[in-house]
C-alpha cells in the first residue's frame, strides 16, 4: 500500500470520495458483479428447466405453477429479513450466508423428485437470493467515490442479465446430454465456488463499522486496504450522518426525514418492476397472438434485455454527471412513451425490434438506476434495511405483473391494449421518483433531528 495520511480525524465518505479508485476497489465491482451474475443465473434457472422437468414427470403446467411461484416468494423474504440483519450484524458475513444459501438449495432442487420438495426448495433458494441483491448493491455504494457511485452500481448490475442468458446457454449444452438435473447443479455449484474468494476478499463496511464503535485499529486496516493507504495509526475514523431519533433500522425507514421518501421509493420500484416483469413475461406470447413466428417473438423479445443492460450503463453514467432523481424519472417516463408506441404501431409493425430495445433501454435503465439511487437516500445504520426493503416491495410488483398479464389475456384484452395500459404505472414511476427527492429534502430541512 502506497501513500501516508497524517489527519488524526477521518472522515470515510470523505476520504473515499476524494481518492483515485483503487485496484482493490475495482476488484470489489468484479466480485460483486460476480455475485450478481450468480443471482441472475438461479433466478432465471427455472424457466430454462420447466419443460424438461413437466415432460419427466408427466405433470400438467398448473401443478408445477406451485414451483415457479415460490422463488418469487422467497425473494421477498429475503429481501426483507437481509437489510436489517446486515445493519445490525454486517455486510460481509450476511452477502456471504446469502450467497451459499441458494447455492446450495439450487443443486439440492436437483435431487428433488416431487413437485412439493422442489417448491420448498425453490422457495428456500429465493431467500438466499432476495439477500444477496441488495446486500452488494449496498456494500459496493459505501466503497464507491461519489463521482462514480452510480455507473458503478449499474455495471454491477448487468451481471445479471449476463447470468440469466448464461444459464440459458448452459441448458441448452447441458439438457440434450445430461439433463435437466445437470443445469440445477450447474447453476448451484458457480456460486459456491466464490464463496472462499468473498471470505478472503470481500471488507467489511468500514462506515458501519465506525457507526457501530468498532476499534480504530480495524477501521483502519479494512480501509487503508480497500483504498491503498497506510494509516499511522492514531486516526479516529468518523462517518457523518444525521442525528437519528432511533437507532432502530426498521424505525428509521419511516421517521421524520426518510418516511415519505421510503414509500415513494416503493412505489417507483413497485410500477416499474410491473411493467418489466408483463412485458418480459408475457410479450412473446402477445405477438404470437397477433401472428409473428415462435421464433421472430422470442428474438424480438430478446431485445428488451440488450436494450436494458445498455441503458442501465448509459444512465448510470449520467446520474453521476447531473441530478439523478430526473434522470431516472426521464427514464421512466421514455419507457412509458415507449409501450405506448408498441401498442399503437401494432405487433407487425418493422419498427416493433426497435421500439421494444427503446423500452428496454429506458424502463431497465431507470429501474437498475434507481437501484443506484436509493442507497444514498438512507443513512449507514439503515441504509441496508433501506434498499433492500424497496426491492422486497417492489417485488410485489413483479408478482403482481405477471399474474395481471394472464388476467387481462383471459379477459380477452389485445396486444395494443395491455401496452397502452403499461404507460401508466411507467409514467407513476416517473412521478414517484421526482417526489421522492422533494419529499426528502423538504423533511430534511423541516427535521429537528438533522445535523449537516
Amino acid at each position: 500500500m502506497s501513500g501516508t495520511t497524517s489527519s488524526k480525524r477521518i472522515d470515510i465518505k470523505a476520504f473515499i470520495d476524494e481518492r483515485p479508485i483503487s485496484a482493490y476497489q475495482w476488484l470489489l465491482v468484479a466480485l460483486c458483479f460476480l455475485i450478481v451474475m450468480a443471482d441472475g443465473m438461479d433466478v432465471a434457472i427455472m424457466g430454462f428447466v420447466a419443460p424438461s422437468i413437466i415432460h419427466d414427470w408427466g405433470i400438467s403446467r398448473p401443478a408445477f405453477g406451485l414451483v415457479m411461484s415460490a422463488a418469487p416468494i422467497g425473494l421477498v423474504i429475503g429481501a426483507l429479513t437481509a437489510g436489517p440483519a446486515s445493519d445490525r450484524i454486517g455486510r460481509k458475513w450476511v452477502l456471504i450466508t446469502s450467497v451459499f444459501l441458494f447455492g446450495v438449495f439450487t443443486i439440492g432442487t436437483a435431487f428433488t423428485d416431487s413437485p412439493a420438495a422442489m417448491a420448498l426448495l425453490r422457495l428456500l433458494t429465493g431467500i438466499g437470493l432476495g439477500a444477496a441483491m441488495p446486500n452488494s448493491t449496498t456494500l459496493l455504494s459505501e466503497y464507491a467515490p461519489q463521482r462514480k457511485r452510480a455507473l458503478l452500481i449499474t455495471v454491477m448490475f448487468t451481471g445479471f442479465n449476463l447470468g440469466s442468458a448464461l444459464i440459458g446457454f448452459a441448458a441448452g449444452w447441458l439438457i440434450p446430454i445430461h439433463g435437466w438435473r445437470a443445469v440445477l447443479i450447474f447453476g448451484g455449484a458457480l456460486p459456491l465456488v466464490l464463496i472462499p474468494f468473498q471470505i478472503w476478499l470481500l471488507p467489511e463496511s468500514a462506515r458501519l463499522l465506525a457507526v457501530r464503535g468498532a476499534p480504530a485499529q480495524r477501521i483502519g486496516a479494512v480501509l487503508g486496504r480497500v483504498c491503498g493507504a497506510r494509516f499511522a495509526g492514531d486516526e479516529v475514523f468518523v462517518s457523518s450522518e444525521p442525528a437519528l431519533p432511533t437507532r432502530k433500522p426498521i424505525g428509521v425507514l419511516f421517521s421524520q426525514g426518510y418516511g415519505s421518501m421510503t414509500i415513494a421509493l416503493w412505489v417507483t420500484y413497485f410500477m416499474g418492476l410491473l411493467v418489466i416483469y408483463l412485458l418480459t413475461g408475457w410479450l412473446p406470447t402477445l405477438m404470437k397472438d397477433a401472428g409473428l413466428t415462435v421464433t421472430a417473438a422470442a428474438n424480438i423479445t430478446a431485445m428488451f434485455q440488450i436494450g436494458g443492460t445498455i441503458g442501465a450503463v448509459l444512465v448510470g453514467w449520467v446520474m453521476d454527471k447531473t441530478r439523478p432523481a430526473p434522470v431516472i424519472s426521464a427514464a421512466y417516463l421514455g419507457g412509458g412513451l415507449c409501450v405506448l408506441a408498441l401498442g399503437y404501431i401494432g405487433a407487425m409493425s418493422s419498427s416493433l425490434a426497435l421500439l421494444v430495445f427503446a423500452a428496454g433501454f429506458c424502463m431497465s435503465g431507470a429501474q437498475t438506476g434507481l437501484n443506484a439511487y436509493a442507497p444514498g437516500r438512507y443513512p449507514t445504520v439503515a441504509r441496508a434495511t433501506g434498499v433492500s426493503w424497496m426491492l422486497g416491495m417492489g417485488r410485489f410488483g413483479s408478482i403482481f405483473g405477471a399474474a395481471i398479464g394472464g388476467a387481462l389475456l383471459g379477459l380477452g384484452w389485445q396486444f395494443g391494449a395491455i401496452l397502452a395500459m403499461l404507460a401508466v404505472p411507467a409514467t407513476l414511476a416517473a412521478i414517484a421518483i421526482v417526489v421522492s427527492q422533494r419529499v426528502n429534502a423538504a423533511e430534511v430541512a423541516a427535521s429537528p433531528n438533522t445535523a449537516q
